[in-house]
């Protein structure tokens, strides 16, 4: 049996309509192309600089269009890491700053925000529900005059979750008016319609790579007249929020992955629902008892299941052996062997905690392949309880 990818979370494989899209901006590797004279740097004046230029603005002003953006809000950034790094550290400032974000944000943001405690901010955490919901009423009790950075995801990575950004923007600008509000939107762009001027935050990320781009290039959107103080220097590129030589290549290839999500989101959506619902289905015939982690509103490009009786770890080995790649959580934190904060913040039983996997899946998959899936997962199941027992 082939492998099968149900890890596309973490990564996606890039369309061959963003590899042919990218082609002319690349340089040497675009020797034989139409426009092979695009590679140079589009901060240069000549000819070869003006021609990325037309094509990065270009890009990013189809980003904004599809994001409800203006062109001059988007940064073009390395990756969401560096986007929620310029989001947060920008934001909050150096002085004393109170901070409220939720306990199931990705560790791109739980880190720097475990910094800016360090460095004196005072952090508080809003209350979340058992389906992985952060409440938006736990907002409230948390306003206080030094608030300066409210930061909540749009959508969970580990379950899926839908998060109500709106209302708590909405809250948290009717409480002191003066603080800012970061999203993170990475597992959002390109699955469900964004858009940011109606939800109404500070800054939003998102990366290529979570949905047929290429790895190594993620934006921030930047709400105008807002303060940002960046965090790198060295260069008057994108107005000196983020200096460096913009890669135009990579910039056309978000561009025209996210061009291609946003046309296709209806038609992907619904076919990842059957193949969702699908491994549901064979999982509670042949694998229960299993606990699904997450609403049942979730978008339905995540699944987080849990197997009572197995250990993540074990489970997640013997998977890949049998030919299945999923994870136990975000892939950033894969090295990790605590549970998953999401799931702690959910108070999921201990049994649920330590047997978690997490299954998210592509519009490119077929249903056979998930029905090989489902028996893989139900063998290997077996066989940990088996050895557990």
């Amino acid at each position: 049996m082939a492998a099968i990818y149900l890890d596309h979370n973490s990564t996606t494989p890039m369309l061959p309509e963003v590899v042919e899209a990218m082609r002319p901006y690349q340089g040497a590797q675009a020797a034989q192309a139409a426009q092979a004279d695009a590679f140079g740097n589009p901060a240069s004046a000549h000819q070869f600089g003006r021609r990325a230029r037309q094509a990065l603005e270009a890009a990013r002003e189809r980003v904004a269009e599809l994001l409800d953006a203006h062109p001059d809000e988007v940064l073009f950034t390395s990756g969401a890491t560096e986007a929620n790094n310029l989001a947060l550290f920008g934001l909050a400032g150096v002085g004393p700053v109170a901070i409220i974000a939720s306990p199931i944000e990705h560790p791109s943001v739980a880190e720097p925000l475990q910094e800016l405690k360090r460095r004196g901010a005072e952090l508080h955490f809003l209350p979340v529900d058992a389906s992985g919901k952060v409440l938006s009423a736990g907002l409230k009790p948390l306003l206080c005059e030094q608030l300066g950075l409210v930061t909540c995801m749009l959508v969970n990575n580990e379950t899926g979750a839908v998060q109500p950004v709106s209302q708590l923007c909405a809250l948290a600008q009717s409480g002191s008016g003066l603080a800012a509000f970061h999203c993170d939107a990475v597992q959002a762009v390109g699955k469900m319609p964004v858009r940011f001027r109606q939800l109404g935050v500070s800054t939003l990320s998102l990366s290529a790579h979570k949905f047929g781009g290429p790895r190594g290039l993620g934006a921030l959107l930047v709400r105008r007249n807002q303060r940002l103080q960046p965090i790198f220097h060295g260069g008057h590129q994108q107005k000196g929020l983020r200096p460096g030589t913009e890669p135009v290549d990579l910039a056309v290839g978000l561009s025209k992955a996210l061009d291609l999500a946003v046309q296709s989101m209806v038609s992907r959506a619904a076919h990842v629902s059957l193949l969702r619902e699908s491994l549901v289905v064979h999982l509670k015939a042949t694998a229960s008892p299993v606990v699904i982690n997450g609403p049942a509103d979730a978008l339905p490009y995540t699944l987080n299941m849990s197997f009572p009786g197995c250990q993540a770890d074990a489970l997640l080995m013997k998977l890949d052996l049998g030919g299945v790649a999923c994870s136990t959580g975000s892939a950033c934190s894969s090295g990790s062997l605590l549970p998953s904060p999401t799931l702690r913040a959910m108070s999921c039983r201990e049994e649920v905690l330590t047997s978690a996997m997490r299954f998210s899946f592509s519009w490119m998959q077929s249903e056979g392949e998930i029905l090989d899936a489902a028996h893989q997962i139900s063998q290997a199941v077996s066989q940990c309880r088996t050895a557990a027992e």
